[in-house]
């Protein structure tokens, strides 16, 4: 289900609603006033409030009844006249339910958030004698990742644990879960009672964004006016708690009219914090993070730069892929200062250099690249070596520039592994003249693990977008920031000094526009004070005296999670490495963080009837039995996907919900049969029986005939699953 789908659903549930009557006690004859949490945490606009209205994409966590016999859409608490809607919605149709009362719990450390969103909504629009499945949407910020479930229902409790591939094969084939455009991941609970509650509680972690010393926390958090009951006096609370642990000895502000969180200060900051594991930690080195935030100072020298873009114009990057790309970096070209050197390298199969050599970064050069990368026509396969080969060569010959090389593709190519161990060789020395690589990776089909490892090697950064329209908003992103060297070649002296240590990622970037989080693993003894090194733009070194403390209030295991186990994923990808995929897996079921090792899994409890019948309605199901697995998709990025790449597949996020075979078959006959029947008032269809010879009259009865049977099969199937849920 793509997002236009889940929007047409959406608003065909909206109209469908209109047929629920409230009677005397709805609130208002119009509709519902806004509610009053609809700003978001942001210094910015959300992501929520840029959305068409009519989009009817979520903005917020929302639980929606799927509508499939439209004939089941009535007030649950008055029985009311329905005219019958014959047929039945293919796709399904979405009705918003009504929210009851939600809370959101976000606890902010370092740059990560670790949101928690409790919510109860209410099956208003299904009648009381009927059920139907119900569709959870959770739309998250910057980076966002789930980290686990829990829904209780009159009928079914439903929660998520991670499992291993092992583990997996135990699970059920239905298939549940897909993530949508927009980071929005939504699932499917089943057969839920007309008029009955669903309480959820989903928790997720995502990146708080930095820009002009500013975090900001963008979280979706609005709501649409249709998810206000209108009922007089139902309630309907709302309640946000924020909690900010910075983990830093500087000055913290928050600006509550916008909700920027601002870290004050001029210069170049660092902290590193350390902490001890816990007993059932699968690593029982003690850990340690490094961080480092470029501050505010414009005085400083800027880095002279030798920039490098290679762009994809593989088949595959035809239409809105290229042309955004080609809008982000003729966007980059003039922010390029005077006296930087710049080319521009367009590769599918073979390359398609701008200029032979690096271009100095004149009015007049750059217009010239301006025309020569918007006539770029996408086409052919993809190689990865050649351009990278190209843009070191053109490169660090001069030793009074930075190199920097952007590589954006959204392909995966056969000689990855080759390639990283090309660029290894060409790493080796990191002097200041090695190329810093950056790369962003677009959709779901080119290997970001692979990115992410050229990125490492290269002391550079690494951004995605999985769907075609973040790519407006994260490559200039990126660019702008790589193109904003702060410091160079950066070192701490104290892990030489360590007995062993490990570090995630292996490498510390450098110091761009925004900052540098690195994590690892350590044994041995930090002094009270150490040293971090770098190289400014004059090519002096820059030490800064860096305090060391104890992390009492951070969970550091959880912040840094994420970035170990994307690191060491990528290290188990390019060595092949069992026993570290086997260490990473490890990690995921204890921090309950995803990996590629490892799947989420929603494990479904049936609630049966006590024995007693005089129980209160609230208990009429208790005991939990029948416990089923359910396969949750789609919350891993994988390796790439080479077969769509050399086939030239649009880059996008794979948004696909199986359907089963009969459930179409039928749903295809009944719409048939009731488009008919909207057409055909009953006296056209009389008078146009009495004008009938027999031979059509004959057809017309088998015709009848047929789809009558198609319905009735239909209703033996829905007699069937009732029972058996009743049974079970």
């Amino acid at each position: 289900m793509a997002v236009d789908e889940f929007s047409r659903s959406v608003q065909m549930g909206i109209q469908l609603s209109r047929r629920i009557c409230y009677g005397k006690d709805k609130a208002s004859m119009t509709a519902p006033k806004q509610p009053s949490m609809k700003k978001s945490l942001s210094s910015s606009s959300s992501a929520s409030s840029l959305r068409s209205p009519q989009s009817h994409r979520p903005s917020a966590p929302m639980v929606y009844a799927v509508i499939v016999d439209p004939s089941t859409v009535d007030n649950p608490d008055i029985c009311s006249y329905q005219p019958y809607v014959y047929g039945r919605c293919d796709p399904p149709a979405l009705v918003p339910l009504h929210m009851h009362g939600i809370a959101m719990e976000v606890e902010c450390y370092l740059d990560t958030a670790f949101v928690s969103v409790t919510g109860t909504w209410r099956v208003h629009c299904v009648s009381s004698s009927a059920c139907c499945d119900c569709r959870i949407a959770i739309p998250m910020g910057e980076q966002g990742s789930v980290l686990g479930i829990e829904v209780e229902t009159t009928r079914r409790s439903y929660s998520t644990k991670f499992v291993t591939s092992q583990d997996l094969e135990k699970v059920t084939t239905i298939k549940n879960g897909f993530l949508m455009k927009g980071n929005t991941y939504t699932f499917k609970i089943f057969q839920v009672e007309g008029g009955s509650y669903v309480h959820v509680n989903v928790r997720w972690s995502q990146k708080l964004t930095y820009q002009d010393r500013e975090f900001c926390l963008s979280i979706p958090f609005t709501f649409p006016a249709h998810v206000v009951p209108v009922v007089k006096g139902t309630p309907n609370k709302e309640k946000v708690s924020l909690n900010v642990i910075s983990g830093m000895e500087t000055e913290i502000m928050c600006n509550i009219s916008s909700h920027p969180l601002m870290v004050c200060s001029d210069d170049i900051f660092a902290g590193l914090l350390l902490q001890t594991p816990s007993r059932n930690d699968c690593d029982q080195r003690d850990m340690f993070c490094f961080y480092l935030l470029p501050g505010s100072n414009r005085t400083t020298k800027h880095f002279k730069k030798e920039v490098v873009f290679l762009v994809d114009i593989s088949e595959s990057m035809h239409d809105a892929p290229l042309e955004k790309t080609k809008d982000a970096v003729i966007g980059c070209l003039s922010e390029l200062n005077h006296g930087d050197y710049f080319n521009i390298i367009a590769f599918n199969g073979d390359i398609q250099p701008f200029s032979s050599s690096l271009e100095l970064a004149t009015e007049e050069g750059i217009t010239n690249a301006t025309e020569w990368i918007t006539n770029l026509i996408a086409e052919g396969g993809t190689n990865l070596l050649l351009p990278l080969k190209q843009a070191f060569d053109m490169v660090g010959k001069t030793g009074e520039s930075i190199p920097l090389i952007f590589l954006i593709t959204d392909g995966a190519v056969e000689d990855e592994k080759d390639i990283c161990n090309t660029m290894k060789d060409r790493l080796l020395d990191g002097g200041i003249n090695c190329p810093r690589i950056c790369t962003f990776g677009i959709g779901s089909y080119c290997n970001h693990y692979f990115l992410q490892m050229l990125a490492h090697m290269g002391r550079g950064c690494y951004d995605a977008a999985y769907d075609v329209d973040s790519i407006s908003e994260q490559l200039p992103k990126l660019l702008k920031n790589a193109l904003s060297p702060v410091l160079a070649n950066i070192t701490l002296d104290a892990l030489q000094n360590l007995d062993s240590h490990e570090l995630y990622p292996f490498r510390i970037p450098d110091l761009f526009g925004s900052p540098v989080i690195v994590s690892g693993r350590y044994e041995g003894n930090f002094p009270d004070i150490v040293k971090a090194r770098g190289f400014m733009a004059d090519m002096s070194t820059y030490v800064i005296d860096v305090k060391v403390r104890n992390a009492k209030d951070i969970p550091l295991n959880k912040v840094c999670a994420r970035r170990e186990v994307d690191s060491l994923t990528a290290h188990a990808w390019l060595d092949t490495n069992q026993q570290l995929e086997e260490k990473v897996a490890k990690m995921s079921l204890q921090m309950g963080v995803h990996c590629e090792y490892t799947s989420m899994i929603l494990v479904q409890g049936d609630r049966v009837k006590p024995p007693i019948d005089s129980v209160l309605p609230e208990e009429k199901y208790t005991k939990l039995e029948n416990h089923k697995m359910i396969h949750l998709k789609n919350l891993s990025i994988g390796f790439g996907n080479l077969m769509a790449s050399v086939d030239g597949v649009p880059p996008g996020i794979e948004e696909v919900e199986e359907k089963e075979p009969a459930g179409m078959m039928m749903q295809a006959a009944s719409s048939v049969w009731g488009i008919f029947l909207d057409r055909c008032c009953c006296m056209c269809f009389i008078q146009c029986c009495s004008r009938m010879n027999d031979q059509c009259a004959i057809v017309m009865a088998q015709l009848c005939t047929a789809l009558a049977c198609l319905e009735c099969l239909n209703c033996c199937c829905e007699v069937c699953d009732s029972c058996s849920d009743l049974c079970s």
